[in-house]
């Protein structure tokens, strides 16, 4: 019967992947019914059912694959693919409390296994438990580096997927130096021959310069990726940004150019396999920004509120902001700079419904609630900002005793 499962996805007789993820997810259902005592079927129809969205987050598919998994996990929490498929169930910051068990227990059970480590964080960062998020990766990334050096290799990779959420728990808890050493060896990467990150390079570099408010850094992390064609319009994002910011209009003026003629050209499909809401919200906000330069204020907040509008309507995201920069963030910052901070609170906590306890949104927040005369909120997320900042010097724990 697991044999017979596979079958559906390889078939030739079936061409559409989607009917191939059904007809697995009904082999895998027949499976775990006929035997309902072997866990390990339950957990691969568990995933199966995860795979019916094809990567889009669709919670009432992903309910029934947690539904699912969450016996096997009550049962034996020591159980990985239950703990996994769990975590991927509830990896959003509405439902994440519903995985937290689960990350607490997957991080103590597979010291091992790097990547079992780094997935505990994606509950971390949808709850914005920052010291935990830079403990796991920290975790993974020796995990990680350990293997490679009993396979020989002697190069570390720092420019990948756990570096990357280890550096925004970095930026997060305020710790931008150890954020930047993150990102000075991502540089060094990228002279490497047969690299393979750009895409990880060009965010990393986004996060480092946008979260901080550092602009020199763009100049600092600098390099030719448009040997990855899909990574341009990031890379060239931060750019326009950092430079309009030190006030040179030009780079934006010429992206949003360049990227509406692309859209026009693709007709809603991606550009350069870039997502094109997402390139959406980049020429929204740099229009917005250079319309704030030229004291078109309605204008330029009708923009940047319409990039928030075109945000929520996308699925829910995991990990660090899918927008380079958030664009419900920017809006409050430019209420805010209008003198306008009651406006500028709800959209900072837009933006943090979608990524809890953000650090510059709660140092958004914290200033627009002061000035609006909220003190009671102002305190409250000060407090906050406190209990992330004193949490910095945290003991990073050793993957061989990551602690239940």
């Amino acid at each position: 019967m697991y044999l017979a499962a596979l079958d559906p996805l390889y078939r030739r007789g079936i061409q559409d992947k989607a009917e191939r993820d059904r007809a697995y997810m009904e082999a895998m259902r027949r499976l775990h019914e006929a035997y309902p005592d072997d866990d390990e079927a339950t957990v691969f129809h568990a995933l199966s059912i995860l795979g019916l969205t094809n990567g889009v987050r669709e919670f009432r598919t992903y309910v029934r694959a947690a539904a699912v998994a969450q016996p096997v996990f009550d049962r034996n929490p020591d159980h990985p693919g239950a703990a996994h498929y769990i975590i991927h169930a509830f990896d959003d910051p509405i439902h994440a409390p519903l995985g937290l068990p689960a990350a607490r227990a997957y991080g103590a059970s597979t010291p091992d296994a790097g990547h079992a480590q780094h997935m505990t964080s994606h509950i971390f960062v949808a709850m914005g438990m920052w010291d935990e998020v830079v403990r796991a990766n920290v975790n993974a990334v020796r995990v990680m580096d350990r293997g490679r050096a009993e396979r020989g290799m002697t190069d570390l990779n720092r420019c990948g997927h756990y570096p990357s959420w280890q550096q925004y728990g970095h930026l997060m808890r305020g710790e931008w130096e150890e954020a930047a050493a993150i990102m000075d060896l991502c540089q060094a990467n990228q002279l490497a021959p047969d690299r393979d990150d750009r895409a990880y390079y060009v965010r990393m570099r986004a996060r480092q310069v946008l979260d901080s408010e550092r602009w020199e850094g763009a100049e600092r992390w600098s390099f030719d990726v448009s040997d990855v064609a899909s990574v341009v319009p990031g890379y060239d994002f931060v750019d326009a940004y950092a430079a309009l910011k030190r006030g040179d209009p030009a780079p934006a003026r010429t992206a949003v150019e360049r990227w509406k003629a692309a859209l026009d050209e693709a007709q809603g499909e991606a550009v350069w396999w870039y997502d094109p809401d997402r390139l959406r919200i980049q020429i929204l906000e740099l229009e917005a920004l250079l319309a704030l330069e030229e004291d078109r204020s309605d204008e330029g907040l009708r923009m940047l509120r319409e990039a928030a509008k075109l945000e929520e309507s996308l699925p829910m995201e995991f990990g660090p902001p899918a927008s380079l920069k958030p664009p419900h963030e920017l809006w409050g910052e430019a209420l805010l700079g209008l003198d306008r901070p009651g406006e500028a609170v709800a959209a900072f906590e837009g933006s943090l419904a979608l990524a809890p306890r953000r650090m510059p949104s709660l140092r958004g927040l914290a200033e627009a609630a002061r000035a609006s005369g909220d003190e009671t909120l102002a305190a409250e997320t000060e407090a906050a900002i406190e209990e992330i900042l004193s949490g910095a010097d945290a003991r990073v724990q050793s993957p061989d005793a990551p602690g239940r």
